[in-house]
Parts: structure tokens; C-alpha cells; sequence
């Protein structure tokens, strides 16, 4: 069995606690974790998913979405199977709720990776699809290799990671796109099965620890889209985060337990660019519709600097690192 022994863990009572997300799951003897894919047997925690994918794709940057992290490149994206949350709208459902008995798992070893995105001429590696905090062992591993030999490595996450973790990661890691869900604990308790205030110190500590981090807030109508409450994530991003920070506003589409509500209204997305723009945050974008809110704009004089179609780049136009407008450095790695 490709299996290997979990990090961050550690006896309690008659039970291991894994200490690696933010559940702290108590684990008996034979069981799991909520996240279905870490288990107890013998009193050791094990890494059950380890170099077992369930997709493996290449995609561009853009898609993450990571607009300010060496736009225009190519990355090699794993995903596995489970996850630690429980969103009724999880797009990726088919991998993230499915366990270890998944029919399309593959086995890639962490030495593969790094020959695999060469093979792909991508120039970095994503964990992404499911929650790639879960099968840590098997990112950090590979992160490790692939940084030896230029590659960059980014994760897609929900943000549940514990901060002993993501300060080893970061050796390794270089960004991070964190999906914060909502802004009320309400939401997280009745929809995703967590809670908010983790995600929000994730993302203040990862930010510390020097990753380049970008922001995804999913808006749902009736859910989630009270202008109040974006208003309030725009400014926390703002005071605690950083002006800097791209956010990007993602449209919903009906999916797994929420095919009862619809797209979110055109109307209610520029609604929220608008009010996170009147809060002072500098890259804001709108994702999954057409719109020009996927460009990016110099914040000091408004020129065009990136024009995007899709996830595709058409335009660009930063000069190391700047605006070729005005010489206002640009927020971002690799531009």
C-alpha cells in the first residue's frame, strides 16, 4: 500500500488527535478523521492518499484562480479524494466526498511529478480539485522535489490549515488562493460543516508568513450576498489582509445539494466589485461570467495592464514588475 505516516499528530487518551486542520479530529483505533482519508491503526496516524490522484490536468494559472502569481504560465494540477469540509455546493464533488475505493485513482510518486510537469512544459505544480490540506504529506513531499528544480508550487484551499503546518509548507509552497465561503459563522456551521474564524487567521497567518495570497469568495444567492456582509469581508480584507490582496468574486452556478437556487444575478456580482473597490481593495475581479472585470488595472492611474479572455492572457503590458503607465509596482510574483 502506497501509505506513509501522517505529520502533526499526536496521543490523546485512548485516541491519536491530529493536529493538522483545524477539526483537531479525536480518531479511535481503525477510523478516520472527517477528512476520511487519515487513519489510526496501531496508534500511528496514516496518510492513506498518499501519491494516490484521483485527476491529474493541466490548467492555466488563471483557472486557480491565481491572477497575480506568474500570469499567462501552465500548471500541472493534482487533485485527490475526500475533503475536510462538507459544502453543499462543492462543484468537485464527485472526488471530494468520494473515499480511497474511487475507481479512477492513480498512483504517481512524488520523484514523478517534477519529470511530469516538464513532460507538460508547465512551470509549476498546483494542489488543487479537493482540498489539498489532507493529503499534506504527499504536497509537501513533492513540493520539496519540484523546488529543487525551479518549479513553483501552489495550493487552492479553503483556508482550514493549522499554522504549525503551513509555516513547514512554506519552505516549499509558494502561493495560495484561499476560498473564505461567507462571512457569518452561520453560514459555515449550516453549509460547510467548519467554522469562519480559522479560515480568516489562515489567511492573516499565511499572508505573514510571506505566501502570495489571493482570495476567492463564492457569492450564493440568498446565501451569502447580503451587501452588508460583503461589505464587511471587503474591509477585513482591507485592515487585515491587505489592499493588496486580489479578491475574486465568483458567480455561482447550481450544483450538487443547491440545485434549487439559481446563477447568482449579474446585477448582485458588480454590486460587490463595486463595494469592495469602495473599500479601498485594489485588484478586485469577477469570475465565471464575461465581463472586463477580469482585466487587471494599474490602482494608481487605471491603465489596462493585463487584458484576460477566459482564462486565457491576450494582453500584457507590465514592465518588471510595473506599471509601464505611471511606475506603480504591481502587487504579485512573477510579473
Amino acid at each position: 500500500m502506497n501509505e506513509r505516516e501522517a505529520m502533526f499528530w499526536g496521543p490523546y487518551k485512548d485516541m491519536l488527535r491530529c493536529d493538522l486542520c483545524s477539526h483537531h479530529c479525536l480518531i479511535p483505533e481503525g477510523k478516520t478523521g472527517i477528512c476520511g482519508v487519515r487513519q489510526n491503526r496501531s496508534n500511528t496516524l496514516y496518510a492513506l492518499s498518499y501519491e494516490k490522484p484521483a485527476a491529474v490536468a493541466v490548467d492555466p494559472i488563471e483557472k486557480k484562480p491565481l491572477f497575480h502569481f506568474h500570469p499567462g504560465s501552465s500548471v500541472l494540477s493534482f487533485g485527490g479524494v475526500g475533503c475536510n469540509f462538507r459544502c453543499l455546493h462543492c462543484q468537485n464533488w464527485d472526488i471530494s466526498q468520494a473515499d480511497l475505493s474511487f475507481p479512477y485513482l492513480k498512483r504517481v510518486p512524488v520523484e514523478r511529478v517534477a519529470p511530469l510537469v516538464r513532460k507538460y512544459r508547465a512551470k509549476g505544480v498546483a494542489w488543487t480539485y479537493n482540498e489539498p490540506t489532507i493529503w499534506y504529506e504527499y504536497t509537501y513531499d513533492a513540493s520539496k522535489l519540484v523546488k529543487k528544480e525551479g518549479i513553483y508550487s501552489v495550493y487552492v484551499t479553503n483556508g482550514y490549515m493549522e499554522e504549525e503546518p503551513m509555516k513547514e509548507l512554506r519552505k516549499y509552497v509558494d502561493a495560495m488562493n484561499i476560498d473564505v465561503k461567507a462571512f457569518t459563522e452561520e453560514f459555515y456551521k449550516k453549509i460547510v460543516g467548519a467554522r469562519l474564524q480559522p479560515v480568516l487567521d489562515h489567511a492573516v497567518a499565511a499572508k505573514e508568513m510571506g505566501y502570495h495570497i489571493e482570495l476567492t469568495y463564492l457569492i450564493i444567492p440568498g446565501q451569502n450576498d447580503d451587501p452588508d456582509e460583503i461589505k464587511r469581508f471587503s474591509r477585513w480584507v482591507a485592515e487585515d489582509v491587505g489592499t493588496d490582496t486580489p479578491v475574486h468574486f465568483s458567480r455561482f452556478h447550481p450544483d450538487y445539494r443547491m440545485t434549487n437556487i439559481g446563477p447568482t444575478p449579474y446585477g448582485t456580482m458588480m454590486k460587490a466589485y463595486e463595494s469592495a473597490k469602495k473599500e479601498g481593495l485594489e485588484y478586485v475581479y469577477l469570475g465565471n461570467m464575461l465581463t472586463d472585470k477580469e482585466n487587471t488595472y494599474c490602482p494608481e492611474c487605471g491603465e489596462l495592464l493585463i487584458e484576460r479572455r477566459g482564462f486565457g492572457v491576450s494582453k500584457y503590458r507590465i514592465k518588471r514588475g510595473k506599471c509601464p503607465a505611471c511606475g506603480h509596482k504591481i502587487s504579485g510574483v512573477g510579473l
